[in-house]
């Protein structure tokens, strides 16, 4: 009787370590991507990492203050790290098919989120601002979740229109309305930082589509009309715009003067190499919101210029990335995905970089993978795992590119 064997396994991979067969796993994983879609995957990793380590060196003092945990702060964010990142490994291995059959879902899952906060009990406010939702014992922001949810919706109705895109009727319903209430909702909140950041994801994305410059420059003048209202009504907020415009009086600089003062005077204390990780003075009581808003003062104040120059050079490598990816993608849906996550993370990082320099006022804005917020952290890594998604699953198959290249040639 014939004795049948199976092919002997090979010795040389079964001894190899668990940490090495994952890298191996994931060279696999990334062969066959190119490299800005390699790149943009190191950035975001780089930074969340880089994030880790001032989160902790940022919020001991006050975490120790609160519980008396001075880790709290930091293993929160971790835990939201430890869960974003796989999420956004798995969010990458989707088809693109299932994000625009799920778009209309996705925002529609978001407005209501964010009813639950302006119209419900169940909206909590903080610093002024009413975009918090307390659900269950957990808490959170829908509106980091609502960006991801506007960008692809408007993604999905667009890519139906850019046939047609600059005539009249290219923004008629359901686009003008669904961006309207996602806008308005959270405008209703009080949240104008906020606002701002998802105005500028529906102009960026519009402005990809290929919109009419006038249609954008309607746009532009309509969303600072809005602002300038939503300032008028709010004297807090008002306050800080006169405080920006005009500098301080010796009455402000205990109340809206004191946090972009010492804001400044960290990173001024920052020289070129910083005072060393963790030897902030700023962090022990004296800057406000040193572990969000501000964090990008204390990385100038502990790491100095080298420090902060790193942060900017990544989200700029970061952004030439996605721009690549936005002008080599074939796809319009995927193209103008990619465009609005870029536009919510570079821009909102801007943002951020601008308030602590104090060319823009006051806005409570996070800086994207770096500043504690589980919300915010988790929002933006789908953010990236959708943009994964969408440009892994869209290339040209090479045996199609083969047989156009034949038929050219003929």
């Amino acid at each position: 009787m014939a004795r049948t064997t199976s092919p002997p396994r090979n010795q040389a991979t079964d001894t190899q370590p668990a940490s090495a067969r994952a890298v191996v796993r994931v060279r696999k994983l990334f062969a066959s991507e190119t490299p800005e879609y390699v790149v943009m995957v190191a950035m975001v990793l780089f930074l969340v990492i880089f994030g880790l380590v001032m989160v902790l060196s940022s919020s001991f003092v006050t975490a120790r203050q609160g519980d008396g945990n001075v880790l709290g702060v930091w293993a929160r964010q971790g835990m939201w790290a430890m869960l974003g990142l796989p999420l956004m490994f798995i969010l990458s291995t989707w088809r693109l098919q299932a994000w625009r059959a799920l778009a209309p879902t996705l925002l529609l899952i978001g407005l209501i989120l964010q009813g639950l906060v302006v119209f419900t009990p169940l909206g909590v406010t903080s610093g002024g601002n009413t975009n918090w939702l307390s659900l269950g014992g957990l808490t959170g922001q829908p509106s980091e979740f609502l960006k991801l949810a506007l960008i692809v919706w408007m993604a999905h109705v667009l890519a139906d229109r850019v046939e047609y895109i600059r005539e009249p009727g290219a923004l008629k319903a359901p686009l003008l309305p669904g961006m309207a209430m996602a806008l308005v909702f959270v405008l209703l909140g009080q949240d104008l930082g906020t606002m701002g950041v998802m105005a500028l994801i529906v102009l960026g994305v519009l402005f990809v589509a290929g919109v009419r410059l006038s249609i954008l420059g309607g746009a532009v003048g309509l969303v600072a009309v809005v602002a300038a209202v939503a300032a008028l009504i709010a004297p807090y907020r008002m306050e800080r715009v006169t405080v920006w415009l005009s500098g301080c009086t010796e009455e402000e600089f205990l109340y809206q003067c004191w946090q972009p003062m010492q804001g400044t005077m960290a990173l001024g204390s920052g020289g070129v190499l910083g005072v060393g990780l963790g030897n902030s003075r700023a962090k022990w009581s004296w800057l406000p919101e040193a572990d969000t808003d501000y964090i990008f003062a204390v990385i100038g104040e502990e790491l100095g210029l080298v420090g902060t120059a790193l942060v900017v050079i990544s989200f700029t490598v970061l952004a030439f990335a996605m721009v690549r990816l936005v002008r080599t993608n074939q796809d319009p849906f995927a193209r103008l995905v990619t465009a609005g996550v870029m536009m919510w993370v570079v821009g909102q990082a801007l943002v951020n970089i601008a308030v602590v320099l104090e060319y823009l006022p006051v806005l409570g804005v996070p800086l994207p993978f770096i500043s504690a917020g589980g919300s915010a952290l988790l929002a933006a890594l789908m953010g990236i795992g959708v943009v994964m998604s969408v440009n892994r699953h869209t290339r040209v198959d090479p045996v199609w590119e083969l047989g156009q290249r034949g038929a050219t040639a003929r």
